[in-house]
């Protein structure tokens, strides 16, 4: 368990990124998402979720996806196609309310 509450195992490296989860100041609450990183810019990510919703007039399945940026911390840094988890914060940006908290895999 890390100094955020949560059940994620915390970066081996450091930073001094106030907005970081882990060693800046920086509290997460509310949703927990995990999604590809298809999108970089400076220290934010766009991060994309497949999902599967159901058309009830046709009776079937389609598949949907949507995008949600969130901002990169430096002891993540987390790449382009990597799978990630992010979770809701307060608003950092105009567009950016969300932080990776943990690389899952490449």
């Amino acid at each position: 368990m890390s100094g955020t509450g949560l059940d994620v195992k915390p970066p081996e490296e450091s930073c001094d990124d106030p907005k970081c989860p882990f060693h800046g100041t920086l509290a997460v609450r509310g949703r927990m998402l995990q999604g590809t990183v298809v999108g970089e810019s400076g220290r934010t990510v766009t991060i994309r979720r497949d999902y599967l919703h159901f058309s009830r007039k046709y009776l079937r399945y389609e598949r949907r996806r949507s995008s949600t940026p969130a901002h990169n911390p430096p002891c993540i840094l987390a790449k382009m196609g990597d799978k990630v988890r992010i979770m809701e914060c307060r608003p950092l940006s105009k567009t950016v309310s969300f932080v990776v908290i943990e690389k899952l895999r490449s």
